[in-house]
Order: structure tokens, then sequence, then C-alpha cells
């Protein structure tokens, strides 16, 4: 059966915002005498912030989250580009008549910064985040209400996303998935979720999309 929505996350997946998390991280951290590794904070990169800093110390989750707010917003537009390749790749999709959405793990302020700034805003006929679901990324609920939005069955719909977050939730919600190979999680990491497919260029899904019309 041929796809017709596409559901994306934001963050490592279509836009490029590694290296200001990983700054928002470290900012935090300093300013908590904390220290952590790159391959630690790495890890950190994809979950709730509430669930990463909980972990952390679940003491001063609150105040912690708020100090990284601050920096990542302050510091966004210095950091954050769209991948190669990702303006094009979406005006094709909607030319095909694909519906698109996001299904993001962060806030809609944050989120709408991040499209906004890229310019690709245009092309979502839904947004979902952090603030608007009970259970985030791996549960399938942020999926399955994105699809609710957009009218879309199962069969038809493809979640691709940079973590295992996306894989997982997609794969709960019975939809095809998809990991993009510029994702700084390991490859091998990424590949033992099963995703159905594994691209190594945004333009991948055009072949994809073209295959499931054959």
């Amino acid at each position: 059966m041929s796809i017709r929505t596409i559901l994306f996350d934001l963050d490592g997946t279509l836009i490029d915002t590694n290296e200001l998390i990983t700054a928002s991280f470290e900012h935090t951290f300093r300013q908590y005498d904390l220290q952590f590794s790159n391959e630690e904070i790495l890890k950190f990169n994809g979950p709730p912030l509430i669930d990463t800093f909980n972990k952390i110390d679940v003491t001063r989750a609150d105040e912690m989250i708020s100090t990284y707010r601050e920096h990542n917003i302050r510091e966004h537009n210095k950091f954050v580009t769209a991948f190669p390749r990702v303006y094009e790749t979406l005006e094709e999709l909607k030319r095909r008549n694909i519906s698109l959405g996001i299904v993001s793990t962060k806030m809609r302020h944050t989120v709408q910064m991040g499209l906004d700034l890229t310019g690709i805003s245009k092309f979502f006929s839904t947004v979902i985040t952090y603030d608007d679901v009970t259970h985030a990324k791996p549960h399938p609920e942020p999926v399955q209400m994105a699809m609710k939005k957009l009218d879309a069955i199962p069969e038809q719909t493809m979640m691709i996303g940079d973590n295992h977050h996306d894989i997982v939730s997609g794969q709960r919600a019975n939809v095809q998935t998809v990991a993009v190979a510029w994702s700084l999680k390991d490859r091998s990491y990424l590949e033992s979720f099963h995703p159905d497919y594994f691209i190594d260029d945004m333009k991948d899904i055009l072949t994809i999309v073209g295959d499931s019309c054959a």
C-alpha cells in the first residue's frame, strides 16, 4: 500500500541542533558543578528533558531544565540549520500530495523556533510536541495523535527519525519506520531496533515513496 503520510522527528532529523543541544547541556552542567563525558552527553540527546534531568538529580531537575532552556533559546539561532536537501525534499513530497507532520519530544515554542528559522514550517499540516501528549516517544501516542489529525491510517504512514525513540514509537503505532544515517547515534545501534529503512540522504525518501506507489 502506498505511503500517503510521513511523520518526521525534528531535531537531528530535519534540522541540525546537535551542537546547540550539547552546548546547552555543557552550560547547565557547569552551572551545577557536574561533569559528564561527551559520550554520556550524547545519550541525553533525544529523551524529554524531564526524564534526563530526573535521572541526574531529581531534587534539582526543574532548576536544571530552566537553566538548559534559557541557554538553548538564547543561543538557538547561532547554531541551528536545516540538514542538506531537507527543504527540496519536503517541497517535492508536498508536490506529490503527501501529508507531512512533525512529532517531537521538545516543547512547542522551541519546535516552532526551529521550523521558522529554517523556513520549513509551511510544509507541515500538523506539529505534535511534548506539550500535546501525556506520553512522549517512544510511546505510540504522539504518532497516533499526528495520524488522527491528518486522517491517516497506519498502513499508509511512515515515521522518520534519528533516535531509537522515533523508531520504537512508530513501530508501536504500527507504521513503517525510517532511520537516518546522519544521526549522532551509531548506525549499528539504530539498526538494532530494526527500522524498515535506513537512509543515507534526505532525498532517499523520494525513492521509498516512489517504490511504495509502484
